[in-house]
């Protein structure tokens, strides 16, 4: 067998006749955890009682064969009790964000400390923009994170979709850094934008979920998430932990810029590390959120609004819900809503609206009368203990309250599990949508 392209993973059991071959390592744990992965233009040849050799297709040579123990327990890729793998895993996002700070979040010394950031630290403060490349849910992650290091590091980000950036002509210098996200590290329009930017001289950053992947492989350095396996199709934890890394990234190139203060830095790292709380919080809502699933289920169309911060999170929660529910849902920029998405709005058309104090309220309050007016169904994502949202609003969910960097953290939990919920209640699969597939490693 071959690869050129798309991954190829070969697990090589405790019988010396023993080989499972795969895209991903998951399939095959439950027999073993001992891997070897194919690099590009890499042939493996499997014979009974001489075991594996790997050559170069071009010249026959033979590659040393490195044997990886995979980090995963089967404990990790069953569902321990839940109904489905992806309400376990947005059930994990409170130890996944603990498991993707630990080390690196130092809060009594304010201090971050990130290996691939402190090794290229040069790089980073002298680079002249970061582009971010990445794919679906990672895509949306990526936006969040264009807030927070234009916020908070002052850098200028460009975000790309990797199979549109792949496919033209971009300007990239040696002065860029280009930073890949893929929960699997497999993804194949992101491994094709990381080739044309390290051709074009940039300095490529990796941030994926899975340890050895290919992005892992070709990034000239990086981060992993430590969100453990997502096997539900539709991603949870790994967007939450990619925000959490890329704040991370922020938080320490804007103390190296001096774009932060001591205080404010320190007021970060505190509130960054009560987020796991606060998402347990967030996760209480979950029959309050049932509730409201169960009278919209059989809706065709859902609008989904958002701010500054948030207005990723919109996506995200539209994204969500068409991935698992076959609903058509539409994420958009609140203040957009007049350009054309005002039109939709009637009685028969719920609108969900991101509400948190800290992000442009009053704005976002008069978007929400507007609705009003026009006979929309409210359902409100708001700070808790909010007064005024809950007037009008037909529903409100709550979240804790935090800085407003940090919001995106909170409001895609209920978004989260208001996609399930509809998904489970229009009898759904779940984890397994139909025409989707985990990882998209072909193009």
């Amino acid at each position: 067998m071959a690869r050129l392209g798309s991954p190829l993973a070969i697990g090589i059991g405790e019988n010396e006749d023993e080989f499972f071959i795969a895209s991903d390592a998951s399939p095959f744990l439950e027999y073993t955890k001992n891997a070897v992965y194919l690099e590009d233009e890499e042939m493996a040849v499997i014979r009974f009682h001489k075991g594996i050799k790997v050559r170069k297709i071009k010249d026959d040579s033979i590659v040393d064969t490195y044997v990886q123990e995979l980090q995963l327990n089967l404990e990790q890729i069953e569902k321990g009790g839940y109904d489905h793998f992806m309400l376990k895993e947005i059930h994990e996002q409170p130890k996944a964000i603990t498991d993707t700070y630990r080390g690196r979040l130092l809060r009594n010394e304010a201090i971050i400390k990130m290996a691939g950031v402190e090794d290229n630290m040069k790089r980073f403060l002298n680079a002249n923009r970061i582009i971010i490349v990445a794919c679906g849910t990672s895509w949306h992650a990526g936006l969040v994170a264009e807030y927070i290091f234009e916020d908070l590091a002052r850098i200028p980000v460009e975000v790309e979709y990797a199979s549109e950036f792949r496919y033209r002509n971009p300007i990239i210098t040696e002065n860029d850094i280009v930073i890949a996200i893929s929960q699997s590290g497999e993804t194949a329009d992101t491994l094709a934008a990381i080739k044309l930017a390290k051709s074009k001289g940039a300095f490529v950053f990796g941030v994926c979920n899975v340890v050895g992947s290919s992005i892992a492989r070709e990034s000239d350095a990086g981060a992993y998430t430590h969100a453990g396996p997502e096997i539900g199709v539709a991603s949870t934890k790994a967007f939450t932990t990619q925000i959490t890394v890329l704040t991370l990234m922020a938080l320490r190139l804007a103390r190296a810029k001096g774009t932060i203060s001591s205080s404010d830095f320190r007021q970060h790292l505190l509130e960054l590390e009560m987020i796991p709380n606060k998402v347990e919080e967030a996760l209480k809502s979950d029959a309050h959120i049932k509730m409201i699933a169960d009278i919209y289920k059989d809706v065709r169309n859902i609008l989904y609004l958002g701010r500054g911060f948030n207005f990723p999170v919109a996506l995200e929660g539209a994204l969500k819900l068409k991935e698992i529910s076959y609903i058509h849902a539409e994420g958009y920029p609140a203040a957009e809503m007049k350009h054309g998405p005002i039109a939709l709005i009637d009685e028969n058309m719920p609108i969900v609206v991101i509400a948190t104090k800290k992000g442009h309220y009053e704005k976002v309050v008069s978007n929400i009368q507007e609705i009003k007016s026009r006979k929309g169904k409210i359902i409100g994502i708001v700070t808790e203990g909010d007064v005024q949202v809950k007037e009008l609003a037909d529903h409100v969910i709550e979240v804790p309250e935090t800085l407003e960097s940090l919001t995106p953290l909170l409001t895609t939990i209920p978004l989260q599990l208001l996609s399930y919920h509809i998904a489970v209640l229009l009898d759904k699969n779940v984890d397994q949508p139909r025409n989707l597939a985990k990882s998209v490693t072909v193009e």
